[in-house]
């Protein structure tokens, strides 16, 4: 094994840079978390808590859009996202 050594100050370049890119992964991550991700009956399932059967209604009425290569169904996480935003009720106060 060969060991290099470095300045200190060299190191800590090093360092700084990788923390600097670690936050922009991290701000890029959080800008659109559930972006060009795909999502399988499963996901989509366990996300919505809902039966394989409610999902299978949704597709056919076109509530959800789906991809299907063979016999494979996907789902866009930005869609399901988009589902959530248009059933989201906000919150209301009851004044008496």
């Amino acid at each position: 094994m060969e060991v290099i050594t470095i300045t200190s100050e060299a190191f800590q370049k090093i360092t700084n840079d990788i923390s600097e890119i670690s936050k922009k992964i991290d701000r890029a991550n959080n800008q659109h978390p559930l972006s060009d991700k795909w999502l399988d009956i499963q996901d989509v399932c366990l996300l919505l808590k809902i039966s394989k059967r409610t999902l299978q209604s949704y597709r056919d009425n076109g509530t959800i859009p789906f991809s299907q290569i063979g016999g494979k169904i996907y789902f866009k996480a930005t869609d399901i996202e988009e589902h959530l935003n248009r059933h989201y009720v906000k919150a209301f106060n009851l004044k008496k």
